[in-house]
C-alpha cells in the first residue's frame, strides 16, 4: 500500500472540476513557495491498525489538507469541495487498496495566513482502508 496521501492525491486529481494536477498546484508531504495558490496533503498520526487473526486487518491512518489561495472565499470554496468530494466515499478500491470509508474529521478552517497574505485552510479526514 501506498501512503494514503498519495492515494487521496490521485482520487481529487481524478475530479476534474476541482482542476488539481499533482506537481502543479496539488503536492504531497510539503507545501511549496510556489505557486500562491495549492492544495497539500499531509499524511498525519492515526489509530492504531486492527489486531486479528488475519493479514486482511484494516489500517486506520488520518491526513490533512491544506488548501493555500491568495483570495479568501475562492480558498474556502476550493476546500468546501474537497470536503464534500471526500466526506462519506466508502467501499471503493483504489490502486490495489479497499476504503471502507473516508470521511471529515475536523474542519475545514482557517489555519493562518502566511508571510505573503495567503489564507491557508485545513480539513482533517479520517480514513479505514485495508490492503
Amino acid at each position: 500500500m501506498q501512503a494514503p496521501s498519495i492515494d487521496i492525491a490521485e482520487m481529487l486529481e481524478a475530479e476534474s472540476v476541482l482542476a488539481l494536477t499533482f506537481g502543479t498546484n496539488l503536492f504531497v508531504g510539503k507545501e511549496p513557495i510556489t505557486p500562491a495558490n495549492c492544495v497539500t496533503i499531509f499524511d498525519t498520526y492515526g489509530h492504531a491498525p486492527q489486531l486479528g487473526l488475519t493479514t486482511q486487518g484494516y489500517e486506520f491512518p488520518t491526513i490533512q489538507i491544506r488548501v493555500r489561495n491568495i483570495d479568501y472565499v475562492d480558498g474556502w470554496n476550493i476546500i468546501e469541495s474537497i470536503k464534500e468530494k471526500l466526506h462519506g466515499i466508502g467501499n471503493i478500491t483504489w490502486d490495489g487498496t479497499f476504503y471502507a470509508a473516508i470521511y471529515c474529521a475536523y474542519g475545514p478552517g482557517l489555519l493562518d495566513w502566511d508571510d505573503n497574505s495567503r489564507a491557508r485552510f485545513i480539513i482533517n479526514f479520517n480514513i479505514q482502508r485495508r490492503s
